[in-house]
């Protein structure tokens, strides 16, 4: 298990982050660095919700102090 920070490291190198606690089953957290063709300027953090649908995300207190952070397998894929 991961803490946030360490989530955060795992998105850099490219992983999708999902936390162990979360209801939904299959969804992920991931980080989009835009290039020179996104509308978007900044990296931002996107999430795959449990209908499949990519939406922006923003961590809550209870995210970025938990300690259940996995690294995605497989399993963690769109709806």
């Amino acid at each position: 298990m991961l803490n946030f920070g360490q989530a955060i490291e795992a998105m850099k190198m490219g992983s999708k982050v999902a936390r162990d606690g979360w209801n939904g089953k299959g969804m992920w957290i991931a980080l989009q660095v835009p290039d020179q063709h996104s509308k978007m300027q900044q990296p931002y953090i996107y999430m795959c919700p449990v209908g499949g649908k990519l939406v922006p995300w923003l961590a809550s207190q209870a995210d970025m102090l938990a300690n259940d952070w996995l690294i995605c397998s497989v399993a963690c894929k769109p709806g």
